[in-house]
């Protein structure tokens, strides 16, 4: 039997004063709070039984990856495309705000299905890609414990798949707040979701630390 258990790390804070809905989008890194947020994450895996670490390639979950890895120093970090964020035909553009660029009636035929969805990558091809990178990593990590950085949607589709919840959902109910810790239980293949922490909520803005919360 083979057995493990893998935490899923959402990346921490990006510098982001336009409010870009920044996607796979390159160069956007931490800010200054969300390098905090990565170092107490490497505080947080500190003396746990790590023994595989997996990134997404985008630099902000990378960013974050490197104080875990810092204090887990003979460890390799995997760089994984199918940990990446979730594909987005509007990423780039502004959605909040009096100059939301969804004032602009060419791009509502992204808007049309909520259940696929229709503006980017569909959920379930998310859930295949992050399935497949759980399974290599507690692989990897037979009788012991791996992380993996990723961001906010493909982390709760991982969350919500195991589960058994339906993909389909309101953002504003992700429970995967900035630099969270979604932990799957792995046996045999079979992934179960097995629990949540939020290491870093005392550094989060107040509006922030409520148990469901929207991000990117």
């Amino acid at each position: 039997m083979t057995h493990a258990l893998v935490h899923l790390c959402r990346h921490g804070q990006v510098d982001n004063p336009e409010h870009v809905l920044y996607g796979r989008l390159p160069d956007y890194h931490l800010s200054d709070l969300g390098r905090a947020m990565a170092d107490r994450l490497g505080e947080y895996f500190t003396g746990r039984d790590l023994t595989h670490l997996r990134v997404s390639p985008l630099e902000r979950a990378q960013e974050t990856m490197a104080p875990i890895a810092a204090r887990h120093g003979a460890l390799p970090v995997v760089t994984d495309e199918r940990v990446i964020e979730a594909w987005n035909h509007l990423q780039g553009r502004v959605l909040n705000g009096l100059d939301s660029d969804l004032r602009d009636p060419r791009l509502w035929h992204y808007l049309v299905n909520p259940f696929a969805p229709s503006w980017g990558e569909h959920y379930v091809d998310q859930v295949e890609r992050m399935a497949a990178a759980v399974r290599d990593a507690a692989a990897t990590a037979d009788g012991h414990e791996a992380v993996i950085v990723s961001h906010q949607l493909p982390i709760w589709m991982a969350r919500s798949s195991a589960e058994g919840r339906r993909l389909a959902h309101n953002p504003l109910h992700r429970q995967c707040t900035l630099a969270s810790v979604t932990t799957l239980e792995v046996t045999d293949g079979a992934i179960r979701f097995a629990g949540y922490a939020e290491p870093c909520r005392d550094l989060l803005p107040v509006k922030q630390r409520k148990g469901f919360v929207a991000g990117a």
